[in-house]
């Protein structure tokens, strides 16, 4: 049961990682409604370098941000299928996806909106679940 909790979990980050990439790049689903303030985005500097605009870097930071929740999917799941004693055998393992997710699950509950929420608590509960199913 742990491993499938885990699989689940890591998919569901890895959908929605996915789906934030491709709305960054390839959809305005993160541009302000207001023109305005995307043009004042293009055409100001954050305090810390003139080399980057606050756009670039928000697009920058949106993109980082999925290539994490990805990433998460592409190393949980190959580990539980081909080595799940591997996280059987680790406490640092088998905790870290709870970790992660409930790192996710605060940033979300501050700042994000209902959709990622409610995955990323799903996807949380998972890992948790597994957490426990891995280490009793």
């Amino acid at each position: 049961m742990a491993q499938v909790l885990l699989i689940i979990g890591s998919l569901i980050f890895g959908t929605l990682g996915s789906i934030h990439l491709f709305y960054t790049f390839f959809t305005r689903k993160f541009d302000p409604r207001d023109t305005k303030v995307k043009y004042a985005m293009e055409n100001t500097t954050p305090r810390l370098t003139q080399e980057t605009s606050m756009w670039q870097g928000l697009i920058g930071f949106n993109a980082s941000h999925s290539i994490g929740a990805i990433l998460i999917a592409l190393f949980f799941i190959p580990l539980s299928i081909m080595h799940d004693e591997i996280i059987q055998s680790s406490l640092w393992f088998s905790i870290l996806p709870a970790g992660i997710g409930l790192s996710y699950l605060t940033l979300a509950l501050k700042y994000w909106f209902k959709v990622p929420t409610i995955g990323i608590s799903l996807a949380t509960l998972c890992f948790l679940g597994a957490a426990i199913a891995y280490n009793t």
